[in-house]
């Protein structure tokens, strides 16, 4: 290795251990706020990517999700903000509760690959119905590993993914 490829794995396991620490930081501060709301939870973090993640998992912790995961985004907001009070860095840590964000990516890219598959036969472009900032993201990822594009139009709580032709 020389010393570029050093300084570079150095880089890289300061941010692995950057991303812990926020982890370890949204964990603590998720625990308070399950024994102030009297839940019962185990939280499991990791790492995925360039982001720290961390989920709950429970028996019935539907109360922390909301009907369309309202309270898990402003819960995961709330995090964010916990762990920059500690570090001052901003955060892009991702919250999920009981699997509901990872059932949801799926169920997105099954919709992201219909709608591809629509675009490509008809050769219009699909517009989605308005999204969250982490659904669009999903949709957009698997638009794009599928070889086209997309963007996001309208205004915030309305924003909606447009999937173009190629």
């Amino acid at each position: 290795m020389d010393m570029t490829e050093e300084k570079v794995a150095a880089t890289e396991g300061d941010r692995v251990k950057q991303l812990e620490r926020e982890g370890d930081i949204a964990a603590d501060y998720l625990e308070e706020l399950l024994d102030i709301a009297d839940l019962d939870g185990d939280l499991d973090m990791d790492v995925e990517g360039d982001r720290a993640a961390v989920s709950i998992v429970g028996a019935d912790l539907s109360q922390l999700v909301g009907q369309h995961g309202e309270v898990l985004d402003a819960l995961q907001e709330l995090t964010r903000l916990a762990v920059y009070r500690e570090t001052g860095e901003r955060s892009r840590l991702m919250l999920d509760v009981s699997g509901f964000r990872a059932n949801r990516r799926s169920t997105l890219e099954a919709l992201a690959a219909e709608t591809v598959a629509t675009v490509k036969a008809s050769g219009e472009p699909v517009s989605l119905k308005p999204m969250s900032p982490f659904e669009r993201k999903v949709v957009h990822d698997a638009v794009a590993a599928a070889g086209l594009t997309s963007e996001s139009e309208g205004a915030e709580p309305r924003r909606y993914v447009v999937v173009l032709p190629a």
